[in-house]
């Protein structure tokens, strides 16, 4: 059942006031995937009467006053993407197109959503409870942060949007303790992973943002000890001066248990755009998750151009099997279903069922890394339950093939002894769509570590295996490799080489490249921003200049003069999934 958008919803469900109206950049879609639908279930599973108003118009009140006012909070997201993400390209072009928003035309979610729809709610419908922010713009941009579309240092979001709390993270459970306070009229000061503005600094005190405005090196500082505070585990609480003001950061929430991901992911998703939205068109988005199952939260990749880990966490949280299989069932009795389950997977396909026990117990440790510059002794790669669990799925009836669009780490196939080549095999044989997604990113070893990546021996080894076992299944299937331009760190003659490697040991002519985007709360926008290795505090070359990063793009993507294509090679897919 959707949640309610529109005033004859309320009537039908006999509402005469919602206890919480939740506003989105996307159009609504009923799904898991979709961050502002699970967080509204949940809040529904709970006994709270919820509504969801989805791309307001931001010039009147006619969208935004539709559901009334809310009792408990007015709960905000720019929806899946960051807003200037979804807007701009990395060359600051404005995006044509908008996978979430019906017709596909990008005309309905405005530059810095988050704040423009706080702004909204203050101007047309003069709100008596609070602001709460969430989702991924929101969680990362908790504290002062770089901004690449204005190319300065921002408050903490929740300045700028005047909010009164931010829940960051998955907010899960935060959000529901939240609303509990709120509803109970308790103390919210000490919820997990929330945040909140006060006059009183609390927890370790991050370097403030006048100070990282001045100083870059101060903000490498702060950036550091935030990431290090992000561990449910280990987590100290964090505060940041703003002016005569402190933000808070309370610790992390712990992370969600097998049996809380299956409770909600059991909850009554329609998968589904709803019927509001439908008259002025498809979302593209849809196409991709309807058929889709997520089967983890989490990454140990740590990739430090990547934000996963900051919002998501750095340890990987698993669905149980009987969970993933009963959402399975549930497609099989749609009409639409054709049979086919288009993904199973996560951030990382392949991290499904597996965690190091010692994290598990103790959090991430503060002092390396699970797969860099090597796979970690303690990680021990199994991908055993992904094999048991694409079986069971495939066994189903009404399910004719399951495959996996998330794209994979092909350094733990190859440090998997035990399942590894039975894993690689069964995805060539059966879960391959004429394509799979790897994202080796770069080739060149100094441009790798920057970015958090292995060297390339990896790489080679799972291609040579990947053609043989193809070539075994007598299927015509290719790799599809990601790369990255303009790096920081990257210049042109790294990219030079790039394209003689390419040509050479991979015999292909790129298309999926993309140049970086410093997005915030990541170590590489770090860089980005201080031209500093924060690791070495060593200088380092970084390409700000826009054309300069389209000619890196340009040297990978252009044909070489002795480039022979291989015949029946697959289409072009945009986007990436890690």
């Amino acid at each position: 059942m959707f949640l309610p958008t529109t005033p004859n919803e309320l009537k039908e469900l006999n509402i005469k006031q919602l206890d919480i109206i939740l506003v989105t950049g996307d159009a609504y879609i009923d799904s898991p995937f979709m961050g502002v639908s699970l967080i509204g279930k949940v809040l529904e599973n709970k006994g709270y009467k919820v509504g969801i108003i989805a791309q307001p118009d931001i010039e009147t009140s006619d969208d935004i006053c539709r559901l009334g006012k809310p009792r408990l909070f007015w709960g905000i997201t720019a929806g899946a993407v960051d807003s200037m993400v979804a807007n701009y390209t990395a060359s600051k072009k404005r995006r044509q197109k908008d996978d979430y928003t019906p017709g596909g035309i990008n005309n309905c979610r405005p530059d810095r959503a988050v704040i423009a729809y706080a702004n909204l709610v203050r101007r047309f419908c003069s709100p008596e409870v609070p602001i709460v922010l969430g989702g991924i713009e929101a969680s990362l941009r908790r504290i002062a942060h770089y901004d690449f579309w204005s190319n300065k240092i921002r408050r903490s979001i929740l300045f700028d949007a005047r909010a009164d709390f931010l829940v960051y993270g998955m907010a899960h459970a935060s959000i529901l303790n939240l609303a509990a306070a709120l509803n109970n009229q308790q103390d919210t000061r000490d919820i997990p992973g929330i945040g909140y503005i006060s006059k009183k600094k609390k927890g370790v005190e991050l370097p403030g943002f006048e100070a990282v405005q001045k100083d870059k090196n101060q903000y490498i500082e702060s950036f550091k000890l935030f990431y290090d505070n992000n561990d449910p585990a280990t987590a100290k609480g964090l505060c940041q001066q703003h002016n005569d003001r402190y933000l808070i950061l309370n610790p992390p929430e712990k992370y969600s248990s097998t049996k809380e991901l299956d409770a909600i992911h059991a909850l009554d998703f329609e998968r589904d755009l709803h019927p509001y939205h439908k008259v002025t068109g498809t979302v593209k988005a849809l196409e991709t998750i309807k058929f889709s199952i997520p089967t983890h939260y989490g990454c140990y990749g740590e990739c430090n151009f990547c934000a996963i880990t900051v919002h998501q966490g750095r340890t990987v949280r698993h669905r149980s099997q009987t969970s993933i299989l009963a959402e399975a069932k549930l497609f099989t009795r749609d009409k639409n279903f054709k049979g086919y389950i288009f993904d199973l997977g996560g951030p990382t396909a392949n991290m499904y069922g597996y965690e190091c026990k010692k994290k598990l117990k103790k959090g991430a440790c503060p002092d390396k890394r699970c797969l860099f510059p090597t796979i970690c002794k303690s990680l021990d790669p199994d991908h055993s339950s992904q094999i048991s669990l694409l079986r069971k799925l495939e066994a189903l009836p009404g399910v004719k093939k399951v495959f996996i669009n998330s794209g994979i780490r092909y350094d733990l196939i190859l440090n998997d002894k035990k399942h590894g080549n039975t894993y690689l095999e069964k995805l060539t044989k059966d879960n391959v769509s004429g394509q799979m997604k790897v994202a080796p990113e770069h080739t060149d070893k100094n441009i790798l570590n920057l970015m958090g990546k292995q060297g390339i021996d990896n790489l080679l080894a799972f291609k040579s295996a990947f053609d043989q076992l193809s070539k075994k299944s007598d299927k015509k299937q290719f790799l599809t490799y990601y790369l990255m331009a303009a790096h920081p760190g990257c210049t042109l003659k790294q990219m030079t080489q790039l394209k003689q490697f390419t040509s050479e040991k991979l015999n292909i002519n790129p298309e999926q490249v993309q140049i970086f985007t410093p997005t915030p709360s990541t170590f590489s926008t770090l860089m980005y921003y201080t031209g500093i290795d924060p690791f070495t505090l060593e200088k380092i070359f970084v390409e700000k200049n826009l054309q300069g990063k389209e000619k890196q793009k340009q040297v990978i993507t252009a044909k070489s003069p002795n480039f022979r294509a291989k015949k029946n090679r697959p289409f072009k897919k945009k986007g990436r999934s890690f």
